[in-house]
């Protein structure tokens, strides 16, 4: 990682990523702990996962999009929505798991299908892409 770039990463990602992560895990320590599991405070519980699994995901993302560059090169927003799914993923197997019906076997399916949403995502940003002349 070259300078650029590790300045960049704590630039831009490293704050939104502790603050996902801290307000994600408080705010869901606080939701179980201290209320009951009606409509509203379970909708926050859900929304607070992917905040608190999404925080953690960017760094992640981040260094396997520097690890593994692609063309076009993932700019901000594709980091973000790559670390999104992390949160999504893990909303969706808590979900499944409160109504008893995950098996190992529906979530590796489930994430198949989340790496080819997000393959075929890229695939249709590669396809518009335009190099930018320099001239």
């Amino acid at each position: 990682m070259k300078f650029d770039e590790k300045s960049a990463f704590i630039n831009s990602f490293l704050p939104l990523s502790v603050v996902l992560t801290l307000v994600g895990w408080v705010s869901l320590i606080l939701v179980v702990r201290h209320t009951l599991p009606t409509l509203g405070p379970r909708w926050l519980f859900f929304f607070l996962i992917v905040a608190a699994l999404t925080g953690p995901a960017i760094p992640l993302t981040y260094y396997l999009n520097l690890r593994f560059p692609s063309n076009p090169p993932a700019e901000g927003l594709v980091i973000i929505r790559q670390a999104l799914w992390f949160g999504v993923f893990g909303s969706t197997l808590t979900w499944m798991q409160l109504g008893r019906v995950l098996t190992p076997a529906l979530a590796v399916v489930m994430a198949g299908v989340f790496i080819l949403i997000e393959y075929l995502l890229r695939l249709f940003e590669r396809s518009r892409w335009r190099p930018k002349d320099d001239a």
